[in-house]
């Protein structure tokens, strides 16, 4: 393998075991006392601070692109906001395979918005992330008992996330850093919106150790798992890229077995494992 070639495969599958241990910051801000929208406020606002300058610059191609703004600023900001919310307060292998029933959003997204054909192996690849999100949800016990709100977000946030991904492909020509940028803003409007309304709160005191931590937060963790994703992304084959960023998946699960003592029944095991099973199909299909 040639290095240029080597290089977006290292930054993917890096960004991608990035993503899948992002709930380790979030639950360590948990247990210091920080509610996610405060962690999740400071951490993007410093990223938009960070970003102003490219968004700034390609001010004239946005003007014409109002639609891909709007589309951008919610489903991106929100995917942001509901991906990190559900790790930091739910069960992280238990989130990470709802967020991962993105086949299913990616092939109806696909179909509806960019005229993609549905071949026998996406339909497999659909057959398979619902059957392994309805085991994960407790088969035939989901009539009894319905998902949790931490469940719903978790699904929310991977069909806001392939959304904002089927968005990125029909827009080639806008370059990918001000869209990123845009991502940030509304993830820290989203966040600030979350505790002005009172759903989460700032907390009465915070230490400058504490804060400083949550900005590094953003503009390290974050900003890499972010810049390393649409990089490598950019710079691969679509089959290659999808199943690479699997990886996230994986990561997570063993993390929260390693550090989280979180163990799973054998019916979420095999819910987990079709949804694998899925995303690799998604991305031979």
């Amino acid at each position: 393998m040639r290095t240029s070639s080597r290089l977006p495969v290292l930054a993917l599958i890096g960004s991608s075991v990035i993503w899948g241990c992002t709930w380790l910051p979030m639950k360590y801000f948990a247990s210091a006392g920080l509610d996610g929208a405060a962690v999740l406020f400071i951490a993007y606002a410093a990223l938009t601070l960070f970003a102003l300058p490219f968004l700034l610059r390609q001010l004239s191609q946005w003007r014409t692109q109002w639609l891909v703004m709007v589309g951008v600023f919610c489903f991106g900001g929100y995917a942001s906001i509901a991906f990190n919310l559900s790790v930091m307060y739910g069960d992280v292998v238990r989130m990470m395979s709802l967020f991962y029933m993105l086949p299913i959003w990616a092939v109806l997204g696909g179909i509806f918005f960019l005229g993609e054909k549905l071949t026998p192996m996406r339909v497999l690849a659909v057959a398979c992330a619902l059957v392994g999100a309805w085991l994960i949800l407790g088969g035939v016990d989901i009539f009894l008992q319905p998902p949790s709100w931490l469940d719903l977000l978790a699904i929310s946030s991977g069909f806001a996330y392939a959304m904002n991904n089927i968005i990125f492909r029909a827009t080639p020509t806008l370059p990918v850093a001000p869209k990123i940028g845009l991502m940030f803003f509304s993830a820290a409007m989203m966040a600030g919106l979350l505790l002005l309304v009172g759903v989460q709160h700032w907390p009465a005191t915070i230490s400058p150790t504490l804060f400083l931590l949550a900005s590094a937060f953003g503009l390290c963790w974050l900003l890499l798992a972010n810049m390393g994703t649409q990089w490598g992304v950019t710079h691969l084959e679509a089959g290659r890229a999808a199943v690479i960023i699997i990886l996230e998946l994986v990561a997570a699960v063993i993390t929260a077995m390693l550090f989280n003592n979180e163990m799973l029944s054998f019916t979420e095991w095999c819910g987990a494992g079709l949804i694998l099973t899925a995303a690799v199909l998604e991305a031979r299909g």
